[in-house]
């Protein structure tokens, strides 16, 4: 699942969250009080002075790659943002596509002969080898995203993604053409690469090209392409399928990738490429064009703000690599590891949430519910439609009620779905009179699962990490959320078989507690970002001195910070208290609140105690 943003050289604002009216941060000129480790404004002779990177010297064995004549010019900036982003959306359907293209080529008998795996049922090595051939492709976007996070920093985002297209069509061309497991699987791990890249690279250079107006409307746009996708390719796959000849009913879905890889591999070569990127690389005139083609108005200020930023990335150059970010040597780079196991463990959690059993093996579970094989199939394509349509809806729940409060509920919505829907998958089990009715129980369920997932947990995990990673180390910060995100996805998809011939309808209730397992993390790790500003969270994770965020609430507090309260969104006022050194709003817990506590009745006081509990948590 997909995800996301950012935006180069932004002053004090995130571009890369939504922009909508409901979400303006109002936070341009507040720094916590106490300096953060934002970079200051460079005096022009320092930045002509600072000693730029050289090329790297294999780049230029790198086809494609940025030219200022082959790029696309319109006369109007905003077509030039709605060609952007529209570009990463094709990037980020064709990601989807990937993903779900194999949920029906599992089922298929010639597949299954063709890599000696039939039958799946009842057989143990059959059902390794089925969950194998799915999980082998996670360990490619693995090392993908990996490859590309640095590269990207090397030879600029265009060539990382014209390298991830490379991959992904010799992978493709593989899968369309294997003939037994082992072709089959090294042509998964190798496609996976391809999308391992892309899916890191593409998020970062859409929101450094792109100004950050309606950021809101555009990440529901890139989920719903994303989730369209994952729906196109099963649709593909079923219409394909009532084909008689079974052997271009599986190979025909796999090799329509090609058509996506070309537009992305090809296309991006006449798009601009990133600015900062550019002026990191003493591009300056370059990087002004840019912003000329990219933006309305006067683009002084954010060019002021892209200087800022490269000349902080290059004095703390040593910071920008993976294993600084893993093992730090200084404060710094301490932070970073923070924020990266945040990502990561983030990411593993929407896995563990159980999304991966409904998108994969939907018609399994469907079959299990007692319904037949080609009815199954057309529940499980609806249900990709559903939940296409849901994610509209996690823009409105992100802005809102917060990062928090949307994971929380989303976990305790998902968990008590999953409990009746395994109730229910057990009785549907059996044969008797009301067989169908509890069929039909755990249809709907599973249809309002998807659709909780993607009102809820879909987004906040490729959203959070362009919130918490500086700008200086936001690409090998999506390197690090797409690890995580391939970690899960490879361990769940791996598993997923075993469960289903194993527990049958105890799957969805081990994805039960596994949604309340992930539930006190939420709340006692992940500090809320909604409405703050990169700087303010800088200052939270330089000050804060704890990994659980009440504690670190209290630290910050401490230190006479007022924005201190970090389980909750920034709201419509707070800026102003804060300006004039007042705490804010959102510092939640005051003495009168223990007085009226004591004012209740005693039959009241619980309920009330735990409403105001969960409202300082974030929760309400």
């Amino acid at each position: 699942m997909k995800p996301e943003h950012g935006e180069s050289g932004g002053e004090t604002e995130r571009p890369d969250a939504p922009s909508m009216a409901a979400t303006s941060r109002g936070t341009e000129h507040y720094d916590g009080k106490l300096d953060s480790p934002s970079p200051e404004r460079p005096k022009e002779d320092d930045f002509e002075n600072l000693k730029f990177p050289q090329p790297w010297k294999f780049e230029k064995w790198l086809p494609g790659g940025y030219n200022q004549k082959r790029m696309l010019k319109f006369k109007n900036p905003k077509t030039m943002y709605y060609a952007i982003n529209l570009f990463a959306g094709i990037a980020i359907m064709f990601y989807g596509y990937d993903q779900g293209v194999m949920s029906q080529v599992n089922l298929n008998p010639d597949y299954q002969k063709h890599m000696g795996i039939a039958p799946v049922t009842g057989n143990s090595r059959n059902v390794a080898a089925e969950g194998g051939i799915v999980a082998v492709y996670y360990g490619g976007t693995f090392i993908g995203a990996l490859v590309a996070g640095s590269l990207a920093d090397r030879s600029g985002r265009i060539k990382a993604v014209v390298f991830g297209s490379m991959w992904a069509l010799l992978g493709a061309v593989l899968q369309a053409s294997a003939y037994n497991i082992t072709w089959m699987c090294c042509a998964r791990v190798i496609a996976g690469v391809g999308v391992g890249a892309i899916d890191c690279v593409i998020p970062v250079w859409s929101a450094e090209v792109s100004s950050h107006q309606a950021r809101g409307a555009f990440l529901a746009l890139e989920f719903f392409m994303n989730i369209g996708g994952l729906a196109l390719a099963y649709w593909i796959e079923y219409f394909a399928y009532l084909n008689p000849n079974k052997v271009m009913a599986w190979r025909t879905p796999l090799a329509l990738q090609i058509i996506f890889i070309f537009v992305i591999g090809i296309g991006i070569n006449f798009f601009p490429e990133s600015p900062r990127w550019l002026m990191k690389m003493g591009r300056e005139q370059e990087s002004r064009s840019v912003l000329k083609a990219t933006r309305e108005g006067d683009i002084e200020k954010e060019l002021e703000g892209i200087k800022r930023v490269v000349k902080f990335e290059l004095e703390t150059s040593t910071a920008n690599h993976y294993v600084s970010m893993l093992f730090p040597k200084d404060r710094y780079s301490g932070q970073l590891r923070r924020r990266v196991v945040l990502a990561v463990w983030l990411q593993i959690m929407q896995e563990l949430v159980g999304i991966g059993v409904i998108t994969v093996y939907a018609v399994d579970l469907f079959e299990g519910a007692g319904f037949s094989t080609n009815l199954s199939k057309l529940l499980a394509g609806f249900n990709n439609l559903s939940y296409m349509f849901s994610v509209i809806f996690a823009v409105i729940t992100l802005d809102k009620f917060g990062r928090r409060s949307t994971m929380v509920w989303g976990a305790v919505g998902m968990a008590l779905i999953l409990l009746i829907g395994g109730i229910l998958d057990q009785k549907a089990q059996k044969k008797g009179p009301k067989q169908k009715q509890y069929g039909a129980g755990v249809a709907a369920l599973v249809f309002l699962y998807t659709a909780t997932f993607g009102a809820t947990w879909l987004t906040t995990p490729w959203l959070y990490p362009t919130e918490i990673f500086p700008l200086n180390v936001r690409a090998k910060g999506g390197a690090w959320s797409v690890v995580g995100w391939s970690i899960g996805n490879g361990v769940v998809t791996m598993i997923t078989p075993f469960l289903f011939q194993s527990i049958s309808y105890g799957t969805l209730l081990l994805f039960f507690g596994l949604n309340i397992f992930c539930i006190p993390f939420v709340i006692l790790l992940y500090p809320e970002t909604a409405g703050r500003s990169l700087e303010q969270m800088d200052t939270f994770f330089e000050h804060g001195d704890s990994w659980n965020v009440f504690k670190a609430s209290h630290n910050i507090r401490d230190q006479g910070i007022a924005d201190w309260r970090w389980t909750k969104k920034m709201q419509e006022g707070d800026e102003a208290e804060m300006e004039q050194d007042m705490p804010a709003n959102t510092a939640g817990h005051r003495p009168e609140q223990d007085e009226k506590d004591a004012r209740q009745s005693w039959k009241k006081r619980p309920v009330y105690t735990f409403r105001r509990k969960a409202s300082n948590a974030g929760l309400m």
